[in-house]
């Protein structure tokens, strides 16, 4: 199928002609038509399958038609990251760049007034993460009472404990005459009932098992020992040839400390997470983007934040806790058609963060047994390739520091921020042959 063949106005058209975009993804090619005959949608496809052009292409095409030409929002679009928000934002911008609409995006981390502005203006589509919606809503600067069009990007993200309670108090502000679409890589089968319940008689859109991940990515695992993994990191850089590549953490501490580390072996790397100002976060989104930065250090924040196709690894130098963000995580390299790598470093109290893994990717991970740890590969015990304990595992995964965990008084971000194991008792070797 072609783009042509979806029935985009010749503004949209000429706009992709420009681009160089012909044919549409799955993704886009079974929601576009879904949402031009303004179903409800819940769309499922793996990440870097082109899902925010699945929405914005669509919602522009119908907003463009609409005869309602009032000043207020008719459009409202929730992301649950600023670095996502943003993203969604230029895509808005690039393909409606002929329409007549007029957009804002609204964040946390900068300041209020700029924004307040901005919606002075007449404002068609806003782009928003729900803690400073909710702050703009409450002042009575923003009022949602003509919205049309509901789309949640990252749902599963948006509708977990979290952003629920946001995402409730958004809803009821919202007209019930609308129309919903929710997209996501991954989704629980509880995240699953709830968007459900959300929907008004949704299709399902579903282009590949939930949480399954792309066969363009090569994925390799390294079993490694804690005090071992910032060799391998060094060793794996100098050997690859890689063009942009993301370190991914699950704390802001061990972040700031690999980028540390690398940036003492002459290699540029940059820390981003939350703790960091959004000025430099975007600086660094920036040199990243442009190849200055050669290494990115980030925790979850980027994981679901970013879609830059020159991505040639991404490295899970700690394992996440929650399976889904492995997807995330890897999803951010090949996108665009493109091949990826995607390492991992696991680590014997990490173990049973990767059985967890493979059962929702539905795949094992190759190992690898890199050539410095060939000693310690022979000399694995039995013992330490054992999983940890259920009851200790899940102990420690509820306990554990989920990577963006302090909340953001700005975005008003409720992750939460726990404590580490003190179960973590594994000391022996655990390098093995594949």
């Amino acid at each position: 199928m072609l783009f042509k063949d979806l029935k985009l106005n010749s503004s949209i058209q000429n706009v992709l002609k420009k681009y160089e975009y012909n044919n549409p993804t799955p993704i886009q090619e079974k929601t576009i038509p879904l949402v031009l005959k303004r179903k409800d949608v819940l769309g499922i496809a793996q990440t870097g399958t082109g899902k925010t052009a699945a929405f914005t292409l669509p919602l522009l095409e119908l907003m463009s038609e609409s005869k309602n030409k009032n000043s207020k929002i008719k459009a409202l679009i929730l992301a649950p990251t600023r670095e996502l928000a943003a993203q969604i934002g230029d895509s808005v911008k690039k393909y409606g760049e002929n329409l007549s609409l007029r957009y804002t995006v609204i964040f946390g981390g900068v300041s209020q007034k700029i924004q307040e502005i901005e919606l002075d203006k007449h404002v068609d589509i806003l782009i928003a993460t729900p803690g400073r919606l909710l702050d703009l809503m409450n002042q009575k600067i923003i009022d949602l009472s003509s919205i049309e069009y509901l789309v949640l990007d990252e749902a599963d993200r948006m509708l977990d404990m979290g952003f629920i309670n946001d995402i409730k108090k958004i809803l009821t502000n919202v007209p019930k005459e609308r129309q919903t679409l929710f997209f996501s890589a991954t989704m629980s089968k509880a995240i699953l009932n709830l968007s459900f319940r959300m929907l008004n008689n949704p299709e399902k859109v579903e282009i590949t098992p939930i949480s399954t991940t792309t066969n363009k990515i090569k994925q390799s695992l390294f079993y490694v020992d804690k005090e071992n993994k910032d060799k391998l990191l060094l060793d794996i850089i100098k050997e690859e040839k890689m063009d942009l590549t993301i370190v991914f953490t699950r704390t802001k501490h061990k972040s700031n400390k690999i980028a540390k580390f690398l940036n003492n072996h002459n290699i540029t790397s940059e820390a981003i997470h939350g703790n960091k100002s959004q000025n430099h976060r975007i600086k660094t989104l920036k040199g990243f983007k442009e190849g200055n930065i050669k290494i990115l250090v980030a925790t979850e924040i980027v994981a679901r934040g970013i879609d830059i196709d020159n991505i040639s690894h991404v490295i899970n130098y700690e394992i996440p806790n929650e399976p889904e963000s492995y997807v995330h995580r890897i999803g951010r390299t090949a996108r665009a058609g493109k091949d990826g790598t995607a390492y991992s470093f696991c680590s014997a109290d990490e173990r049973n963060y990767i059985v967890e893994i493979e059962k929702i990717i539905k795949k094992k991970i190759p190992v690898i047994q890199h050539q410095m740890h060939s000693k310690n590969a022979q000399n694995a015990t039995g013992d330490a390739a054992k999983p940890v304990p259920k009851a200790q595992f899940h102990s420690k995964r509820k306990n554990e520091n989920k990577s963006e965990t302090k909340k953001n008084t700005s975005d008003k971000y409720k992750l939460k921020h726990g404590k580490k194991s003190k179960n973590n008792n594994h000391s022996k070797k655990i390098f093995y042959k594949k």
